[in-house]
């Protein structure tokens, strides 16, 4: 079917023409080109492109990116070189036209940004926060920081995406039993914050904020935050290129995540090792949350057997072992422990990277790095592993970026 077509079959009185709700079209063609222009960074694309990588008519984009251009979503980015007849007119996503709220609740702290459509940062907020306190509490802390981060004459809220510790109902927002926590058991997270902000909330695990987080680092490589056009498009080849030369194993380096618009690999795991331990999945260009938003329970994988009791009440879990060698100073072995279970997890899934983050992580990146990909080497069944690389976004930044996704046309 061609969806730019437009002029054909019956409509009804909803706006449906020939079985298809048009005004779903209409929002899901949008999504299309605005997804491929994030994707393109300042410099933009013609029109011409726009139509060859939606399946969309010329006139159906004509009328899209006029309409975006109403809406102050998208605007000229210039005009590309002649190849022997009128030059065309490239355009760009406005990346200040609408912003985004993200939340990281974590066990003892609360991280708030508020993000561009390109996922950059322009303003954050954090503090203190007890999540043993009770859901109650940390509703007033998540109202406060958005607050904090409120804008009255800058662009709309998107939304707000908030990212807690697992598990959770991604799809009904309402909190599992997280572990050590049980007061958290059935709150409708999600439901309750909409009613106080008046804004969409999306709610999801910290760990699949956290691989949202890594891939929506390679887009923002392509969006300058400050310089020339030139500097940013030099920029993105420059990571482009860093990420092809880190090549595999350990010692990779700082690369950015990957797999949305744009480019990058499709599938990595993001680990993250903080007050606990916790893994999101980045597979086929999204995340993977599996039939009961609970995939990604990184942490309490047993690894020693009648090993020492984990708050999970299993023996030997990751997440234990792994905490009590960071309590006793020994880094680098909590670095081997999570590649161990890292290499569980790359054998499963044939990952093309693997990347860290968390608090625990960010206190000796160069230890954690070359410990997973010191593991991961030794238990390599084929010589092209994954990189092992830091995530280089954090999980409140993620979080935003997921609360991006509606208007993008991505699941998240």
């Amino acid at each position: 079917m061609n969806r730019g077509s437009s002029n054909s079959g019956h409509s009804d009185a909803h706006g449906r023409r020939g079985g298809v709700n048009l005004p779903a079209l209409r929002g899901h063609n949008e999504a299309l080109v605005l997804d491929l222009l994030r994707g393109a960074g300042p410099v933009g694309l013609g029109r011409t492109e726009l139509a060859a990588r939606t399946g969309l008519t010329p006139q159906a984009v004509s009328k899209i990116t006029a309409r975006l251009g109403a809406d102050g979503l998208v605007a000229e980015a210039g005009r590309a070189a002649s190849t022997g007849g009128k030059p065309r007119t490239l355009l760009r996503l406005v990346p200040d036209a609408r912003h985004a709220v993200g939340v990281h609740l974590d066990r003892d702290v609360l991280k708030a940004v508020r993000v561009d459509l390109a996922g950059r940062v322009v303003a954050d907020s954090g503090g203190p926060l007890d999540f043993g306190a009770g859901p109650e509490a940390a509703v007033e802390a998540v109202v406060r920081a958005v607050a904090r981060l409120g804008d009255p004459y800058g662009p709309p809220l998107l939304g707000v995406g908030v990212a807690a510790p697992g598990p959770l109902d991604h799809r009904a927002g309402v909190m599992g039993r997280v572990t050590g926590f049980p007061s958290w058991k059935g709150f409708p997270l999600r439901g309750v914050l909409e009613g106080r902000l008046g804004l969409p909330v999306l709610l999801d695990k910290d760990t699949n904020a956290g691989a949202a987080a890594a891939a929506g680092a390679w887009l923002r490589a392509t969006w300058p935050d400050e310089g020339s056009e030139a500097e940013g498009a030099a920029r993105a080849a420059g990571a482009v290129g860093a990420d092809v030369a880190a090549g595999v194993g350990a010692g990779a380096g700082v690369v950015a995540g990957g797999g949305i618009a744009g480019g990058g690999p499709h599938t990595c795991v993001y680990l993250h090792v903080g007050t606990g331990l916790g893994a999101g999945l980045w597979l086929g260009g999204g995340v993977y949350r599996g039939a009961r938003s609970a995939a990604g329970e990184f942490g309490h994988q047993v690894l020693l057997l009648d090993g020492p009791p984990c708050r999970c009440g299993a023996r030997g879990c990751v997440e234990v072992l792994c905490l009590e060698a960071v309590a006793r100073g020994d880094i680098p072995g909590a670095a081997r422990i999570v590649g161990e279970a890292a290499a569980n997890l790359v054998a499963l899934l044939d990952v093309d990277r693997v990347l860290l983050g968390g608090r625990v992580v960010a206190s000796a990146p160069d230890v954690f790095v070359a410990g997973v990909g010191a593991v991961l080497a030794a238990r390599a069944l084929d010589p092209a592993r994954p990189v092992v690389a830091l995530a280089g976004a954090g999980v409140a930044e993620g979080a935003a970026e997921m609360a991006l996704t509606s208007l993008f046309g991505r699941a998240g």
